[in-house]
Order: C-alpha cells, then structure tokens, then sequence
C-alpha cells in the first residue's frame, strides 16, 4: 500500500487500482505553480515600482531644486586693445546697455566713447559741453537703472547728463543707436557760488524736480530744481532753492540722496554719516559706520535707494538702511556684513533688477553678492591692481578697464536671492522694523525684495494638521473602539459603512462648504460652537450615568451593543441647545459681539477663515481614514484573548485596556498616522477655508498658508525655471521628505509595538 501511495495511487475493496495522479491533475498543478510564481514575480515587481517611482520623484524634485544653491560662475572673453582706448586719459565711468551689445566710457576730459561691446569696435564719439578750462572732479549717479549721470566741476557747477539707447529696426535689422540728453539743459549748474571744485556730487530726480548735491571740503551745497507747467498756457516755469542744512564737522567722503528725496546720507570723516532728514532739513542723526581704524573708500545704493552698501578699507562690505524705533522715529540701521578679502574696496555695481551687487577691490579681485540672502556667490581675480567695471542691466555680463585692456567676463548667477538663512530664518528686509519669517514672493513694483521664507508656510502646514487631528484623533479612535469591540455586529455593519463613505466625499465640496458656508456661520455663532465643543462630552456623560441609573428591567429592553444608539437623540439635543443659546450667550457675557470681543479686549486678530475652520472641516476629512484603519485593528484582536481575559475574572472595561488596545495599538498608531500624512498634505480644504495669509502665529482664529496649498495657489504663475518655480519645487520636496521621514517612524514604532506585545 505504501508503493502505491508513493505512486500516486490506492487500492479499493476488491482490490482495484485507482490513479489520482491524472495527467489532469498534473497539469492543474503545474498550472497553480505558474500562477503562484507570476502572482508572486507580479507583487514584487509591482512593490520595486512603486519605490522606483517614489524615488524618480525625489531625484526629480531635488534636479529641479539643486540650482538654486550653486554659486555664480564667471566665464572670461579674450581681452581687447582697441586702437581708439590709446592714449585716452582715465576712465570716470563705463557702461553696458540692457543688450549686451553696445558700451559706453567716459573719461575725465569729458570724451564720451560708445563703443560694441564685443569686438571694441567704435561706435560713437561725443563729447561733453564743458566750460573751456573747467576739468571734471567727481561723478555721481541716480539710482540704479536711471542712467542719469552728474559731473561735479572745477568751477562749483554740475552738467547732468543720461545716456540712452534707442533700438530700432531699419530693414528689419536690429539697431541700438546711444544718444546723450541733457534734462537740465547744456549749460552746467552752478551749486557752489564761491566758485569752488566739487569734490563729491550726486544727484536725484524725483516726482517733485531734481536735487543736486555737492560737497567741498566738509561744506554741504544742496540746490533743489522744480519744473512747473501751467495747465492754462503750457508755460514751463522752472525754480531754484537752496536748502541749508547743519553744517558738517569732518571731510565729505560720499553723498547718497534716497529716491523719495526724504533722506541725505553724507558720509564723512572715516567711517562716520550724517543723516539728514529734507522734509524738516535737520539732521536726524549721526552714526558710526566702522569700528577700529578702518576707513569707508566707497558708497553706493541698492536698487530702489532703501540700502547703503558702505564698502571698507579692510574688504568689507556692510549693508544699512533707515529703521523705525519704537518711538516711531528712524535710525540708520546695519544690517548685515559681506567679507571679500583684505583688500579696500574700491566699487561697488548694484544690479537693476535685483537685490544683488559686485564690488571690486583695490588688488583686482571681483566679487558677487545678494544682500536679502546674504550669499556671497563668487571672489574671482579679474584684474592685476587698481580696475574699473561696469556690470549690464541684466547682471550677465562684466566689463573691465586695467592696464590699457577691455576685458569681458560672462556672468552665470540665475538664483543668487535664495539660501538657507532666507528659506529658514528670520531675514531683516529693507522697511521693515525687525527680522521676520515673511512669504511675499511678487509684486508690482520692479524694485521689489522677494521674500521666499519657507518657515510660515511650513508653520502653517503643522498648525493646520495640529488643529485637524485635534478634533478628528479622539473621534476616530474612540469610535473605532467602540463599534469594534461593544457595538453589536448587526449595528456595526450599519455603522461603519456609513462612516467609511464620508472618505468618499469629495475635498473641493468640503472645502466649498467651509468657505462659503461654514465661516461666516461659525463666526455668526462663536458661543455657540464652544458650548457645543464644551457640552456635547458633558451632555453624552450625563447620559450614561442616567441610563446606569435606570432600572435593571427598563435597561434590559435594549439589546446588548445598541445602547450607543440612544446617544442620537442626546447630541442632536445638545447641538440644538447649544446653537440656540448662542446669540443670548452673547449677550450676557460678551456685550452682544463675542468677536468685537476677542479684538478689543482680548487683543486677539480675527479672521472669518481661520483655523478652526478649518479644524473642523479638514477634521471631517480626516475622521474616516483614521476610524476604518483603527477598527479593523481592534475588531482584528483575536477573540481568544478577550474571552479568555473575560474568564478569569476581568471585566470589559480592563480586558480592553490592558488586552485589546495593547495588541491593537500597532495598527491605531499606523491609523494616526496616516491620518496626519492626509491632514498634512491637504490641498482643497485649505485652499478654499482659510485667508491664504503666511503668518506665524498659533492663534486658532487667524488663518494660514500652507505648503501644499501654497503649490497650488503660486505654481500656474510662477516663470518656469525662476527662483520663485523652484523654490514651489522645493515646497513639495519638503512635503514628500516630511512625510518620508513620518511614515519611516511610524513603521519603526509600529514594529517595535508589535514585537512588545506580540506574546498577549
């Protein structure tokens, strides 16, 4: 018999031979072989994808992300000799127009040579109406981009000149062809009346006319030129004031007027500056600039004239501007410091369109700068000794006069406005009175400092997730508890589908109905929501301890497990109460407007779309994720260990929390989190619910931006490849690195609590 069984056959009664080892069954056997193994290759492949894609994801985010961190490059052209730069006499001033194409230089005769930018070509030779036997002592500048020049003379006059560039199309061929005006005319004005040299000069053309300083010795001339037009005639009349301002103890080093024409900065002596306010034409105060024997060699403003960047004998850099005070008055404030070597500093170029500057020292070295990010991006030697640059509008390309030589660099610095410290911490912008975690990444206004502080966002992701899982945690897993080990089986699967089906509810829908709906009723009804926060817990214990107070007799009417069913009408009571008291809460306690009261005298802002708000309706969201995950682990509890717990002697209440929550609590701890990777990267909800303002503040009545909705909001305007682009990439490489992080230790405390109580 045992042959026979090895042979895949048996014998009956009578002796005959049965063969179960049909080529039937052969075959169904190997055909279940093949359908195991192409399941089990299905399911590992399928797992490797997932991973494989996950981590497509991640590199991509991360490829798209990488640049904004590199630092500048500097590509050197070959250098140039053109035959007309022989023999012209020092350089004042060079120039690159917004092309690249043509460069302007002028030298201290007043020769002004417009020459092409790549080959050195002459283009155009002007120059300028000097006065015969009058020789140009200083240059000063407009703010960046104005193209407005000052000459400070010999004789105590100043010629004003702007250089432009007018591109045409002849023949369809593109044209740039530079042109010289001159805004206050040909004939050099005179600020000085005794007719001294003008050792420094600058000038500034605002709303109300053109303001034109000069400085000799540490005497101050300001000359103010206003231009009126009669609306009846069209006569233009044109006046002249002097403004006196308090005299000056020390040498003038450098002049700066702010484009408002509200502040003078006079910078004298070796490191000190004046501080004078031209509304009241007092001096606002004077401050020490550098400590030790350090000297400042020069001064230039940031785009939009808010900024000083002072540069040192020693090869530093500080950044200044105005700050109000707590007393409301303004102060010249330091801001941040820049180190490029040991060398003074001799120049220093402001971009056009960017918070950004190069600075040249006096041994040749070139460096480049974003003060909003404080990066110093690039120190390259471009020169041997003294040099002077210009740098293009678009802040791509460089040109260098040294020893008789034009040279040509070619600037690579697409993000120089984000790092770290601007992405994580507090950043001192310009007007503001104090460092801050601000998000404001557009504007109007083409002066405008981006400020792309990650930190709210982020703050208000946590702050909104907190308030979610506030509300939906204790919920969800309390009513998982229940349905799964004290509800009857006949309600529980009435009940959980039905929970289960509120996850089907689209996230827009919630979002709209908090938006529209649920705001403005919640703030109608401030009282009213606290008291059914408050009573809705009281309300459900008085409950039970009347039930338990009933008779044995009236309680037995109720099956065992449907007790839960009599709490229906006491939250729907409860609710009722609550909602209708609120407007005579209101009344008694918060004189008629409970959120007049939380502004005025609690001092707490209020927004119609806050966070609790939002609390409740992402908490709504959330509710089911976290309850079917949570019940399936605690109905998943085997029944051997209630029953046998219940045996010897324990009672429900102590089998479930010494027996069935610890073996459950592997898959509730999974459940909660999973519930926060849904609250954290909720989309719809916030987007619709709150103000979308990137605030930091942990009051439930303001709102917040979150990193998700803010990808949502900015992305569709965002120029591809711009900082601004990256850094919304750089928000969802946030996103998918928090969750990363959150799910892996969910898993190693999951795994650890199901080897703790792997032996109940």
């Amino acid at each position: 018999m045992n042959d026979l069984a090895s042979n895949g056959m048996s014998a009956t009664s009578n002796g005959q031979r049965i063969d179960f080892d049909t080529p039937a069954l052969q075959r169904k056997r190997r055909i279940r072989a093949l359908k195991d193994r192409l399941a089990h290759w299905y399911v590992s492949i399928g797992g490797l994808a997932v991973l494989g894609t996950i981590t497509l994801i991640f590199f991509y985010l991360a490829y798209v992300v990488a640049p904004i961190f590199s630092g500048a490059e500097l590509e050197a052209r070959k250098a140039q000799q053109p035959s007309w730069l022989n023999g012209q006499d020092e350089a004042l001033l060079l120039y690159v127009e917004e092309q690249n194409k043509v460069a302007m230089r002028l030298a201290r005769s007043g020769q002004v040579q417009f020459f092409a930018l790549k080959d050195g070509a002459p283009l155009n030779s002007q120059q300028l109406p000097l006065p015969a036997g009058v020789d140009i002592v200083s240059v000063g500048q407009d703010q960046p981009a104005s193209h407005r020049v000052a000459l400070g003379l010999s004789n105590g006059q100043v010629l004003v000149f702007e250089h432009r560039y007018k591109v045409t199309y002849p023949n369809n061929v593109k044209t740039i062809t530079p042109v010289l005006e001159y805004p206050l005319g040909e004939v050099p004005v005179t600020i000085d009346p005794q007719g001294r040299a003008l050792e420094h000069v600058t000038v500034s053309k605002g709303e109300d006319g053109v303001l034109l300083v000069g400085s000799h010795g540490a005497e101050l001339q300001v000359l103010s030129i206003t231009r009126e037009e009669n609306m009846m005639t069209g006569e233009t009349t044109i006046s002249e004031e002097r403004i006196a301002l308090p005299q000056i103890a020390e040498p003038i080093k450098a002049l700066v007027v702010d484009p408002r024409q509200l502040w003078l900065y006079v910078i004298n002596g070796k490191a000190n500056a004046d501080v004078f306010d031209l509304r009241s034409k007092q001096l606002n105060g004077r401050y020490k600039l550098l400590q030790g024997n350090a000297e400042v060699t020069v001064v230039s403003p940031l785009l939009g004239g808010i900024s000083l960047m002072i540069g040192d004998s020693r090869g530093g850099i500080a950044q200044w501007f105005m700050v109000r005070d707590a007393d409301d008055k303004s102060a010249l404030t330091h801001i941040r410091s820049f180190q490029q070597g040991d060398a003074a500093i001799t120049q220093i170029l402001p971009e056009e369109r960017r918070k950004g500057f190069v600075a040249l020292d006096a041994e040749g070295k070139l460096g480049i700068f974003h003060s909003t990010a404080q990066r110093t991006l690039l120190v390259e030697a471009v020169a041997e000794g003294s040099a002077i640059a210009a740098l293009s509008p678009r802040a791509n390309r460089i040109l260098v006069e040294a020893n008789g030589q034009l040279q040509r660099f070619v600037v690579d610095n697409p993000h120089p406005e984000i790092s770290w410290s601007s992405l994580w911490s507090k950043v001192w912008y310009e007007s503001y009175d104090e460092p801050k975690y601000v998000w404001q990444s557009t504007s109007a206004n083409s002066d405008f400092e981006p400020k792309m502080s990650l930190a709210p966002l982020t703050f208000g992701t946590l702050k909104a997730a907190f308030y979610a899982m506030l509300l939906a945690a204790p919920l969800a897993i309390c009513a998982a508890i229940y349905t799964a080990y004290f509800m009857a089986p006949a309600m529980r699967r009435k009940v959980k589908p039905m929970i289960e089906l509120m996850e089907a509810l689209p996230t827009v829908i919630l979002g709209f109905f908090a938006g529209l709906f649920l705001a403005p009723y919640v703030e109608g009804h401030l009282p009213g929501i606290f008291s059914l926060l408050l009573l809705t817990p009281v309300g459900v214990l008085l409950a039970a301890y009347a039930w338990s107070r009933l008779p044995e007799r009236v309680r037995l009417v109720i099956p065992d497990g449907w007790e839960a069913a009599l709490l229906v009408p006491v939250i729907l009571l409860v609710g009722t109460f609550s909602l209708s008291m609120s407007g005579h809460l209101e009344n008694w306690f918060f004189g008629g407007d409970m959120r007049m009261w939380i502004s005025n005298d609690l001092g707490i802002t209020f927004d119609q779309r806050n966070a609790l708000v939002v609390g409740l309706a992402m908490g709504f969201a959330v509710i089911p994720n976290i309850f079917s995950i949570a019940e399936d682990a605690v109905f998943s509890v085997p029944k051997s260990l209630t029953q046998g717990s219940l045996a010897l002697g324990a009672t429900p209440w102590q089998t479930l929390t010494r027996v069935v929550i610890l073996t459950a609590s592997p898959g509730i701890f999974s459940a909660l989190m999973i519930g926060l990777g849904r609250a954290v990267g909720e989309t719809m909800i916030v987007l619709m619910a709150t103000g979308n303002t990137p605030i930091m503040e942990v009051n439930i009545f303001e709102g917040l931006r979150t990193l998700a909705a803010n990808v949502a909001v900015e992305m569709p305007e965002s120029e591809v490849g711009s900082s601004h682009y990256r850094v919304l990439f750089l928000s969802a490489l946030v996103l998918l690195a928090f969750t990363f992080v959150m799910n892996t230790l969910a898993e190693l405390i999951r795994t650890s609590l199901r080897k703790k109580y792997a032996s109940l």
